[in-house]
């Protein structure tokens, strides 16, 4: 199985416990006389398999993370870490540009006029500059990913 694959079927897994843990909280309780829908406990034993297998998973594609390296010689996993943190630095980004605009406030006859504090040209223009990073990063992680194949 490659690398991509494996993290498709990760993300299935875990919509299905999550699917799960709504299910098993929606028939947990049923009014006195009544027969719930799905019966919790198979619910609760099917969702404890899918977490067995899916932390299997885990371990081999954490594992696939470590051993394999983009074509720059970096692993995925210190790949991962550098996009999350750009991901975060877009995000704080973002929210100082969200920041800078704020309509006047009218009270009366008198106005509040708002004054940015920041750059807003200079904060876009390195907010676009992380964009196009996490995007390149995205892809030589995809392009990688296709090429592995990992074990089980």
């Amino acid at each position: 199985m490659k690398l991509a694959e494996a993290l498709l079927l990760r993300a299935d897994m875990q919509k299905k416990v999550a699917s799960l843990r709504e299910r098993i909280g929606k028939y947990a309780v049923v009014q006195e006389g009544e027969v719930p829908h799905e019966d919790p406990s198979d619910l609760l034993a099917e969702a404890n398999g899918v977490l067995d297998d899916l932390e299997k998973l885990l371990y081999r594609i954490n594992e696939a993370n470590l051993k394999n390296k983009l074509k720059d010689g970096r692993n995925i996993t210190q790949v991962l870490a550098q996009r999350d943190m750009l991901i975060q630095r877009h995000a704080i980004l973002q929210a100082a540009i969200s920041g800078t605009t704020k309509p006047p406030e009218r009270y009366g006859l008198s106005e509040i006029k708002w004054v940015a504090t920041l750059d807003v040209s200079k904060l876009q223009k390195q907010s676009d500059d992380l964009a196009k990073r996490i995007r390149e990063l995205n892809a030589a992680i995809q392009e990688t990913n296709w090429r592995i194949e990992i074990k089980g």
